[in-house]
């Protein structure tokens, strides 16, 4: 007897096919399996590769080949822990009108007692699956490796690696799937060597996570609903190891911006889904206030069969891209350029004039007097020297100076000592501790914040929304010779973007906050070269409001901070390269243990992500000071001999020479 779910799954597929690929003969059936190849297996393995070669099924069983290789093609011999998730898809409508397609989860087998080694790369696992359907798209999760595996042998560690291959009920390739989002989307913010949760310590892909998180568990549990769940604060929820998730961190970095993960890619043949195919098992993960089912906080919905009907894709895409899409368009209405001219007539107390100019989005100047009152905070930070800036956030222990922090409009008013000329803002910066060399240089970072409804500024006021807009860097000498730059050639500012978009507004509320846009870079050779150089008036050597305590100077700074939120793992995510002739201009950093805690510039750096207390002992028997005071520190900050003996790349920041 028939099985009915199974006839009407296979008349949706039989359209389907149909519909993709048109009327056709039969074939001669699949090829066999010719015979497999030998060759001199890995004795190391830095890349480990996974591949499903052959998939047959036996009385309903899968016989799955799976070849695995090193970086070089060489068969490695003897893995361990090879181990395969089974899945099986049930396409859109399949189990109720309105539903999404559905994985769920079939098999999960791993270790040596599930397979055979043939001892030339090939892997053959036989095993029982439940419910299989010939009919519906067969999915083998393939995974090996991680921390602590090796081979057989003991010895050969064996990376991590997870892949996904789908095939159709015989075997052959699929004819429909369910990819919505790709892992390299996820590892625009995720370390791709790096496990996506603390709770999984070996799982890297969601598309590992979306298999197992299948139809066969709870709604709370399936990845369509999971997925939004820990990337927002919605609700909270605790796992079974009691581990608390609050999706504060992933909220604030993406800001509920669907499109930070849902980008279009021609190789998902499914990245359009989330707006297609509206359900109530995925909405809730977000709009939490809602029961459907009850009908409180939306018309009562006992089922995903009239989703559709209101939320049609356009309209879906909209409400929730629109605001982003708003945003991103009232950023690129304004700008500023600016200058910063240094004051010779009194060499005694040397000073400086700063001009704001506010352009409109064709670059053309607006006359500041006809948008103060839209303007919230417009800020600027000036320190002297970019290399090795001289003023701290609070008094340098040398020179007594701090950063020179004034805002010239705040709340719609202009600010006292600040005035418009010609409609530019103006204000003169007193007693800039200019000197010789990096310290000919004195540089401004502005940040503009504006009050405005969504679309178009307005005036402020309380409860007034506020965007922080593209922020501006100047610089100026004293000399009226070329300014000294901070080097650009070490961070890859796209990196930054990947991950903040360019419309998340950094430090707003603490300042104007501002988003990553070319205005903080400079032309070089034709092209725009954006860094941190802005950071460094306010990220100072002297480090930031709690001095060296949370290694605030801009050379520790970004290390703690990612490494804290378990983003970083190696150094080519933010590294373009590292330029380490750029530790001759510094001196001592402010470092943990407050007041005159200092350590010298290479060792600092290290220890932002190694560890003080790990590293100390090693760096003060090459010439560095760790927690000494600031004269102790800065007179041995180029007798550090770290350099002697390390030679580190972004590719292998371990790199030694003797």
């Amino acid at each position: 007897m028939m099985n009915t779910q199974y006839s009407k799954i296979a008349l949706i597929l039989a359209a389907t096919i149909l519909t993709l690929a048109g009327c056709g003969g039969g074939d001669d059936g699949k090829p066999g399996t010719p015979g497999l190849p030998g060759g001199e297996p890995a004795a190391d393995i830095k890349v480990l590769n996974l591949d499903v070669t052959n998939v047959t099924y036996v009385d309903g069983k899968p016989v799955i080949d799976v070849f695995a290789t090193n970086e070089q093609d060489m068969p490695i011999i003897g893995l361990q822990d090879l181990g395969i998730t089974a899945a099986q898809l049930t396409p859109v409508g399949a189990t109720g009108a309105g539903n999404s397609a559905q994985w769920t989860r079939t098999a999960r087998v791993s270790g040596t007692a599930n397979y055979t080694d043939l001892k030339n790369g090939h892997y053959t696992f036989t095993f029982e699956v439940a419910g299989y359907n010939q009919a519906l798209t067969q999915r083998y999760n393939v995974y090996a490796g991680g921390q602590g595996s090796t081979l057989l042998n003991g010895v050969t560690a064996v990376p991590r690696k997870e892949i996904v291959e789908d095939f159709d009920g015989n075997g052959y390739q699929a004819q429909y799937t369910k990819n919505i989002v790709s892992h390299a989307t996820c590892t625009s913010c995720h370390a791709e060597d790096k496990p996506l949760t603390t709770r999984h310590s070996n799982y890297y892909t969601q598309e590992t996570c979306a298999t197992c998180h299948s139809s066969s568990m709870s709604m709370e549990s399936q990845w369509n609903h999971l997925v939004h769940n820990i990337h927002n604060t919605s609700k909270t929820f605790t796992d079974k190891n009691g581990k608390e998730y609050t999706g504060a961190a992933a909220e604030h970095l993406i800001e509920n911006n669907c499109q930070s993960c849902h980008v279009e890619d021609e190789n998902l043949s499914e990245w359009q889904n989330w707006s297609r195919i509206p359900t109530m098992e995925t909405c809730t993960s977000c709009h939490s206030d809602i029961d459907f089912k009850a009908g409180n906080g939306h018309s009562q919905q006992l089922d995903n069969s009239n989703c559709i009907a209101c939320h049609n894709a356009s309209w879906t895409e909209e409400i929730h891209t629109s605001p982003f899409t708003q945003k991103a368009d009232f950023i690129d209405m304004y700008g500023m350029s600016a200058t910063l001219v240094a004051n010779k007539a009194d060499q005694d107390d040397l000073s400086a004039t700063l001009s704001v100019t506010i352009l409109d989005t064709n670059g053309a100047k607006v006359d500041a007097n006809t948008l103060i009152s839209k303007i919230k905070r417009l800020e600027t930070i000036t320190n002297v020297g970019p290399n090795f800036p001289i003023m701290g956030y609070n008094p340098n222990p040398v020179t007594g100076y701090k950063k020179v922090t004034q805002d010239l409009v705040k709340s719609g008013l202009v600010q006292d000592k600040v005035t418009i000329l010609d409609g530019v803002l103006r204000f003169n910066i007193a007693k800039l501790p200019f000197g010789a060399g990096d310290t000919d240089t004195a540089f401004t970072i502005i940040g503009l914040e504006m009050c405005n409804d969504g679309v178009q500024a307005i005036d402020c006021a309380d409860g007034v929304a506020t965007t922080s807009m593209k922020a501006e860097l100047t610089h100026g000498t004293l000399s009226g010779a070329a300014p000294s730059y901070r080097h650009t050639d070490s961070v890859n500012f796209s990196t930054c973007q990947n991950c903040h978009g360019k419309a998340f507004e950094i430090h707003k509320g603490h300042h104007a906050g501002f988003v990553m846009t070319e205005q903080l870079g400079r032309e070089v050779d034709g092209k725009v070269i954006i860094g941190v150089d802005a950071c460094v008036a306010c990220h100072t050597p002297d480090g930031t409001y709690a001095s060296g305590a949370n290694q605030g100077a801009i050379e520790m700074k970004l290390h703690s901070v990612h490494g804290e939120q378990s983003i970083i793992s190696n150094c080519t995510q933010c590294h373009n390269d590292f330029n380490l002739d750029v530790f001759k201009l510094k001196g001592a950093l402010a470092t943990a243990g407050g007041g005159d805690s200092y350590t010298t510039p290479i060792t600092a750096t290290c220890a932002s992500c190694h560890g003080f207390d790990e590293i100390k002992a090693h760096a003060e028997g090459q010439g560095a000071v760790v927690n000494g005071s600031y004269q102790q520190a800065n007179d041995a900050a180029q007798l550090e001999f770290c350099l002697g003996c390390h030679v580190p790349s972004i590719e292998n920041h371990a790199a030694m020479k003797f």
